[in-house]
This record gives structure tokens, C-alpha cells and sequence, in this order.
């Protein structure tokens, strides 16, 4: 079969198999990344290549990379952001072209009004080590016209992947065994080389480096042998920096033939006691539905809410579905939720943080003087 003739979408039956490995189940650092997909999925290593590559290239997976735990190396925080109506499409647009420390940039909406409805941009935001969010944030605000914004940093992350394709066909309730362990936020020391090493690993996979030796390349840019390079890339993963290897579906915009990947993505919020927050996250994240979910205080405009986690699903009736089953779990083991709601995502782009020292003070250099109005 010629690359012109593979079969791109993700509902085919071999990428469906590969998706739902390569989506979310290659954990931590591998020197073989598409061996280790051939060989869960059951589909051979050159059939892993030529379809990844062939959905690539489509347009339906959108990147390939090693992800990185970036709250262990840069502050973090979601920010909800209240702009004017009439400011809300051009701060989108700017957050998302033109920050790159702004990672998810997402309009959301509630069912109805309510506390914090009038939040209607979110953004993920990262700086660097010794740099301010705050700071960061007054910059935007100013740049963009916002009237307010609120950072909400993790305090305990407990559920971080996306596998959409294996989350089709999940059942109501279904769930881990085990509660979900909390992983901490506290960021992390690296030496030059590691940085050197870290730099070159993140970066989007290009189409020749989708094979059998993906990090060769990658070793030359960070001066190192490649030896070396999977040496100090171990070391990461052993220090806890290293998310997982994935390939990322386009899971907003419709492929070419208009299939979607998903159409309704659920912002839940939980309130619940303080003191039982770890608790709570943990039964939250042990559902095997979320794609996120982290203990973060959304403060009086949000409910004081302070558990959050996000559902993708193709169905809206589907995904809130999916919140009473967990809603009811936390009933029945005696956590209260004081208060809950879901903030349905919209126009959406997703990207990854920057979190290069260089460049964050290169960009503060640029925009000193940039204003939208």
C-alpha cells in the first residue's frame, strides 16, 4: 500500500490499535519509542512508522514528542481571564500565536450564569525557574485589555494523560483499583547538560526522525554523544521530569474528511471540605475518564472550588454522564461536594509551554511596549 493510499483516519482498526498505546501508554523516557508502541500495540515496527508517519503528515495526529512534567521544572498555574466581549477573540489569538508560555488557550462557557462564568478565556501558563507568574500574567493582562485574571496553581497533580481513542468505548464508573497518588509540584534542580539534553528532547518530532532512531539527531544538537544523551535522558526520567512519549491527536478541528476526534471537552470543578482535598483528587483521578485532574484553588469567583479535572467526549449528554458517575462515587465513600459545575471548552488551540530561561527574557524584551489597542 502506497503512503498515498494509508488510511489516515484514527477510527481505522491498525491506528486505533496504535493510537491507544501511542496516545498515552508510553510513560517516562525510552530509547525506543515506536519499537515499544510496535510491540504493546501488536502492530509490526515498519506498519507503527508508515502509519504514524502517513497521519502526521495528514494532519491528524498533529505532533509527536516527549513530553515533559513542567511543573517540576518551570511555575505553573491555570489562569481564567475576564476580558470585554469585544477583546476576548484577539486575546485568544495573541495568547496562542504569540506567547509562548501560554500552553492551553481554550473559550469556555457554563450551562448557565454563574460564579465565574464571566471568565471566559483560559490559559495554561508556565515561566521559567526564579521568574514570576504574576509578573508575567500583569503583561499579558495589559498587552491583551483584561480587566482581571486569577491564577490557579496546582497544589497535587493526580491524573495527566489523553487517549482519546481508548476512552471511546469506557464504561460509566470505570475506574483504577487503586486511588490515584498525588504528584507534587515542588520543581526541580537541573545541571547545564541536563538542560542541554532537556531543550533538545522536547522539541516536536519531525518526519524523518518518526523511525527506528528518533533521538540521534537531537544527541548533535545538544553536543552529546548519543550515548550520552540517553544516559542524561534517564537521568530526567529518574528525577521525575519526564511525562510521557506521545503522539497527539488533533482532537478539536475535523480531519480533512470532517471526522472529529471528540466535540465536548468538560472543565469539572468540585468543592469539598478542606482537608479532605488529596483525598478527593485522588478518588477523582482514579476514574479512568480524565484526562486531568489536579487539586487547585479557584477561589470566592469560582465557588471556592478546588478539585478540577477535564473529560473529552464526542457526546455532551455522554460526557456529563460521566461527571454523575464520578459525583456519585464521591457520595457513597462520604466526600461531600459543597459545590460543583462544568466548564464546556470551545475554540481551542494546544501547545506546549516554553520554559527556556533565554527565551522568556527575550520575549519580556520584545513585548515591553506591545498593546492590542
Amino acid at each position: 500500500m502506497s503512503a498515498e493510499t494509508l488510511p489516515v483516519e484514527h477510527d481505522d482498526p491498525i491506528n486505533a490499535r496504535i493510537l491507544a498505546v501511542s496516545e498515552d501508554k508510553i510513560g517516562g523516557f525510552t530509547a525506543t519509542p515506536f519499537q515499544d508502541i510496535a510491540e504493546q500495540s501488536g502492530v509490526d515496527f515498519d506498519t507503527v512508522v508508515t502509519r504514524i508517519r502517513a497521519m502526521l503528515e495528514a494532519g491528524v495526529i498533529r505532533r509527536v514528542r516527549q513530553t515533559l512534567l513542567a511543573t517540576k521544572l518551570a511555575h505553573g498555574a491555570l489562569c481564567a481571564w475576564k476580558l470585554p466581549d469585544d477583546k476576548v477573540d484577539t486575546a485568544f489569538d495573541f495568547m496562542a500565536k504569540n506567547d509562548p508560555f501560554s500552553g492551553h488557550v481554550v473559550i469556555r462557557s457554563t450551562d448557565r450564569q454563574i460564579s465565574g462564568s464571566d471568565y471566559k478565556l483560559w490559559t495554561t501558563l508556565k515561566v521559567p525557574q526564579g521568574e514570576s507568574l504574576e509578573e508575567h500574567a500583569d503583561v499579558l493582562k495589559r498587552i491583551v485589555g483584561a480587566e482581571d485574571y486569577i491564577l490557579m496553581p496546582a497544589h497535587g497533580v493526580f491524573a495527566l494523560g489523553v487517549g482519546h481513542v481508548r476512552r471511546k468505548s469506557l464504561e460509566l464508573g470505570a475506574k483504577y483499583d487503586e486511588p490515584a497518588t498525588m504528584m507534587t509540584t515542588k520543581t526541580v534542580e537541573l545541571s547545564p547538560e541536563q538542560w542541554d539534553v532537556l531543550l533538545a528532547l522536547k522539541e516536536e518530532l519531525t518526519l524523518d526522525e518518526v523511525g527506528p532512531n528518533p533521538w540521534e539527531g537531537r544527541a548533535k544538537i545538544a553536543g552529546v554523544s548519543l550515548e550520552r544523551f540517553i544516559e542524561v535522558a534517564k537521568q530526567l526520567d529518574e528525577m521525575k521530569v519526564i511525562g510521557r512519549f506521545s503522539t497527539f491527536l488533533e482532537h478539536v478541528k475535523p480531519s480533512t474528511t470532517g471526522k472529529r476526534v471528540t466535540r465536548f471537552n468538560g472543565l469539572f470543578h468540585w468543592k469539598v471540605p478542606k482537608g479532605m482535598e488529596e483525598k478527593a483528587g485522588s478518588e477523582v483521578g482514579r476514574h479512568l475518564i480524565m484526562t486531568h485532574c489536579y487539586w487547585r484553588e479557584g477561589g470566592p469567583q469560582f465557588g471556592g472550588v478546588n478539585i478540577m479535572g477535564v473529560v473529552h467526549g464526542t457526546e455532551k449528554d455522554r460526557v456529563l454522564e460521566h461527571k454523575a458517575a464520578i459525583d456519585k462515587h464521591l457520595e457513597e465513600i462520604g466526600i461531600p461536594v459543597e459545590y460543583t459545575n462544568v466548564f464546556w471548552g470551545g475554540r481551542s488551540e494546544i501547545k506546549p509551554s516554553e520554559i527556556s530561561p533565554k527565551v522568556y527574557r527575550q520575549w519580556h524584551e520584545e513585548n515591553a511596549e506591545t498593546t492590542l489597542d
